[in-house]
């Protein structure tokens, strides 16, 4: 995730064209790029550990059954081709290849007879600090292997490949469920990562809003209304599919492992409880901004009708000395003009001071 990709625009919504298709049809739905795919087995045991990329997909075969633990990832979906071909060789349902395809599909799981499919959106910090990065990543767990699918190359694995390398813990000494777990637990921690980021952001604004009121907030309020929503809208399902590996009987996953999965679960509660504060917060924020601008308005407004109220009786004496009468003596004194001008600079001096007594100014 932490790499930027060239993407090449395509006119015809990838999505769009899967509307009417027979189920099992296997359609990209994701950004197509010119990057290359990768698949990157990592294969081990207790006591060894083997990295290597795989040019040749039947080498895969061999470690579909043997006495070995793999974790195989495949960085990149859109040589669907080759996910057809990774399906055959480990017999995957048409289903399950067409889900991991689609990168708009909310997070789920599905059980088969030997192995389990889970997809969920994984989430992390553009390189520009700035946006948030949203990737499809799918799982399908079998008989101590393990394949994560991913849409692009870069992921947030990078401490987990390093723990498998080093032995650190006890991933290479349990199964495969227990990486699956590791990956998963680990994806939601990056939830409550973004969920700071986004707490983050919300504070900084509600300070801006108060103390350095600006026209162009009220965009970037939005836009972090956007994120809290779509943040929302990815662990609600996610909470579904993790209770499910929880708690459903068909599962493959052990008691012990399950035992792991109850506490990623309640994570993913707390992280909704989080969201949920932000969601109020942001509210909160926008009600503020709504106030400024009102308030802004207000003074507007206020100063408007202060210099309408003082020229109110400057105009009335302008008036009256602008009338064309004949018969006005006053017309003929030699200091009236100034007179009058002392007048109208008095009046105005008084309503002033009139003003602040009342604090109107």
């Amino acid at each position: 995730m932490a790499k930027i990709q060239k993407t090449v625009k395509s006119t015809t919504s990838s999505t769009a064209k899967k509307a009417g298709q027979p189920p099992g049809t296997l359609i990209y739905t994701g950004k197509k790029t010119t990057e290359k795919v990768i698949v990157t087995v990592y294969n081990y045991t207790s006591d060894t550990f083997e990295e290597q990329e795989i040019k040749n997909l039947e080498e895969l075969i061999k470690y579909k059954q043997n006495n070995t633990k793999s974790w195989i990832n495949i960085s990149g979906l859109h040589e669907i081709s080759l996910i057809e071909k990774v399906g055959t060789i480990f017999n995957l349902d048409i289903m399950i290849l067409e889900d991991v395809l689609n990168t708009n599909h909310r997070p789920k799981v599905d059980f088969f007879e030997d192995h389990l499919f889970f997809t969920l959106k994984m989430i992390g910090i553009h390189t520009n600090q700035k946006d948030i990065d949203y990737e499809q990543v799918s799982f399908v767990l079998g008989d101590d292997w393990l394949i994560t699918f991913q849409e692009r190359d870069g992921d947030i694995f990078n401490n987990i490949r390093e723990r498998l390398k080093n032995k650190v813990g006890k991933l290479r000494d349990l199964s495969a469920e227990y990486l699956f777990y590791r990956l998963i637990d680990t994806t939601v921690d990056y939830y409550f990562y973004v969920s700071d980021f986004l707490s983050e952001k919300i504070q900084t604004h509600e300070h801006d809003v108060l103390h350095h009121f600006e026209s162009n907030l009220l965009e970037e309020i939005q836009l972090i209304k956007k994120e809290v929503i779509k943040l929302k809208r990815t662990i609600i399902p996610t909470k579904e599919a993790i209770s499910l590996l929880e708690k459903d009987s068909e599962s493959m996953l052990k008691k012990p492992i399950k035992r792991f999965f109850r506490d990623v679960h309640e994570h993913i509660i707390h992280l909704n409880d989080a969201v949920d504060l932000h969601r109020d917060n942001i509210s909160s924020v926008m009600e503020s901004y709504q106030f400024g601008v009102n308030n802004k308005t207000n003074n507007v407004m206020q100063l408007l009708t202060i210099i309408s109220t003082i020229f109110i009786p400057l105009t009335f004496i302008a008036g009256v000395y602008g009338m064309n009468f004949e018969n006005m003596p006053e017309l003929s004194w030699k200091y009236s003009y100034f007179v009058v001008w002392g007048l109208m600079l008095l009046i105005f001096i008084l309503m002033l001071i009139y003003f602040k007594r009342k604090k109107w100014l």
